[in-house]
């Protein structure tokens, strides 16, 4: 037998997936001694928590508050005097004079060991922890119990080693990374595939722990794993939710097992259209239920988006928690009005009408003589809009609603919505999913039973604000849009690169010009779930008084 294999045969890891709340110290405290208990009845030699579990991730500017800061210590106190005959590895942030650490304890037997600080700061993307964090100066090389290991933090196990990380790694057992690395499209693909090339690399296991939970436009997908250093993953917990996962790890380094590189599927994987629902899914629950509100409510108007909206509002928070709001106008169509009914009945939520027409007229009324040698034109269309926001608002302040937006990601990007109207609501779920995927998602509705009728998906997209309007009247194809938004939110693409590949200057120019123009529109628009690599917000950060036109010249 393998001398490696004997040393490392009574290596038991736990790994304690949990979904905290930022701020909630005591909350997130409780959940660390449970999962600390469990693992110590499971007879755990390691516990493992994720990045920044005491404060929960990320708490942005509550760092610069010095009671907070305090106060995340007294709690690790609480910690550590629980930790007895195990030891944990818990987030926490650290402070030294003026300077704060993103930070790993390392307790054992109701001491603190060790106190490893992040070395590598992200401050990109979503990310801003140079503007609170000092970046750490020293690797970690511990031992206990006969065995030794190195821990570091998130993006430490992204960045290439130096020459001194690089010894190190060569000379440990295994390494043990806490995360709270948040989910986008492909990013578990690549996450893993990262990792099992840095565990095959240094030959060496490398234990992951990875946040899961929503926290604002953040979703964290768990996933927390142990990769093996020939190329297969040994363990795996699960996907969006919280998991207590506990390994022998010596059982598989001499079994090597597992799920190999590249073969996910049936090994706890779940396909991609899966994997972005769920993340709707459990971002929508959370925000929900972490700002402590019970009910959501939302316009139904028989369209693609609501439908979509209402399907994951109920996954999220059950049926009985959901109400959908139908607001005719004199423009909606019958078929529309029907699926709208339609749609609420086969998800069993509550539904009620309220008809806008005498509100419109009110408003023509009162604006006639203001108006007077005016044709009808935008503005009337945006009225409507804005009367529909105002009931909605209307319901959610009598009745405690959170109100849900229903607009994606394409109309967002080019602006095809009405400020305080349609973009109104508390939390826009659907903001980062482009028209396309907005379909994916709705046939994955489907899957099973037939929730969204058949004739929305053949239906023309309409904001029936005038008699026979369709959005492509105003717009080009969807996705000639979201082949456009790709390139340029996204990919960060020129104009000219981008008529390069799309051969279609004017329609090129027209939607980024729509996009540019657009921004202080977004600026105020709800938060929403984060799905893409690249979303508007605190991904894309542009000013609003912009001159520059996407390297046009």
């Amino acid at each position: 037998m393998c001398p490696f294999i004997l040393y490392m045969k009574k290596i038991r890891i736990a790994i304690a997936q949990i979904n905290t709340i930022v701020g909630d110290m005591a909350g997130n405290t409780e959940k660390i001694l449970f999962c600390l208990n469990e693992s110590a009845k499971k007879r755990a030699d390691i516990v493992v928590f994720p990045e920044l579990s005491i404060t929960g991730y990320p708490p942005e500017d509550l760092v610069l508050k010095p009671h907070f800061v305090k106060e995340n210590l007294r709690y690790l106190d609480v910690i550590v005097k629980a930790a007895k005959d195990i030891i944990a590895i818990v987030g926490f942030v650290d402070q030294k004079a003026k300077d704060l650490y993103n930070s790993a304890a390392v307790i054992n037997n109701k001491k603190i060991t060790h106190v490893y600080h992040k070395r590598h700061l992200p401050n990109y993307s979503v990310f801003d922890e140079k503007r609170y964090f000092k970046p750490g100066r020293e690797n970690a090389f511990l031992k206990a119990k006969g065995y030794s290991f190195s821990v570091n933090i998130c993006e430490d196990i992204w960045a290439e080693e130096d020459a001194k990380t690089k010894a190190l790694l060569k000379r440990v057992d295994f390494l043990i990374n806490i995360s709270a690395s948040p989910y986008h499209i492909d990013k578990i693909k690549e996450r893993e595939k990262l990792l099992l090339a840095k565990a095959k690399r240094f030959k060496i296991p490398i234990i992951y722990c990875n946040l899961v939970g929503g926290q604002d436009e953040l979703v964290f997908d768990g996933r927390s794993a142990i990769f093996g250093k020939s190329n297969r993953i040994i363990a795996r917990a699960k996907a969006f939710e919280e998991d207590l996962l506990i390994v022998d790890l010596a059982d598989h380094l001499r079994n090597p097992g597992g799920c190999p590189s590249g073969n996910l599927r049936g090994c706890g994987g779940m396909t991609r259209i899966e994997e972005i629902y769920s993340a709707l899914v459990l971002g929508l629950r959370d925000y929900v239920r972490k700002n402590n509100f019970k009910k959501v409510a939302f316009g139904l108007s028989g369209g693609i988006d609501s439908a979509l909206v209402g399907a994951l509002a109920v996954d999220a928070l059950g049926k009985a928690n959901v109400l959908a709001l139908s607001m005719p106008s004199k423009y909606s169509s019958e078929e529309t009005q029907q699926d709208a009914e339609r749609i609420a009945k086969n998800l069993g939520v509550r539904f009620a009408k309220v008809p806008i027409d005498s509100i419109f007229n009110a408003y023509n009324n009162t604006l006639q003589a203001h108006f007077a040698g005016m044709d009808p034109d935008i503005t009337e269309e945006n009225i409507q809009a804005r009367i529909r926001g105002n009931v909605l608002m209307a319901f959610s302040n009598k009745f405690g609603y959170l109100v849900l937006n229903t607009g994606n990601k394409s109309e967002t990007s080019v602006g095809y919505c009405t400020l305080y109207g349609d973009m109104a609501g508390g939390f826009a779920v659907i903001k980062d999913a482009p028209k396309k995927l907005v379909y994916e998602l709705a046939r994955f509705v489907n899957r099973k039973k037939a929730i969204i009728p058949n004739s929305v998906f053949k239906r023309p997209p309409s904001a029936e604000l005038r008699p026979g309007q369709k959005d492509q009247d105003s717009l080009p194809p969807y996705d000639l849009v979201d082949a456009i938004v790709d390139l340029y939110v996204e990919k960060d693409r020129s104009f000219s690169d981008i008529v390069k590949k799309l051969k279609n200057k004017d329609i090129v120019k027209k939607v980024l010009s729509m996009i540019d123009m657009n921004e202080y529109k977004r600026r105020q628009a709800p938060p929403g779930i984060k799905v893409s690599p690249r979303a508007f917000g605190k991904d894309r950060r542009m000013p609003i008084t912009n001159k520059y036109k996407g390297g046009s010249i």
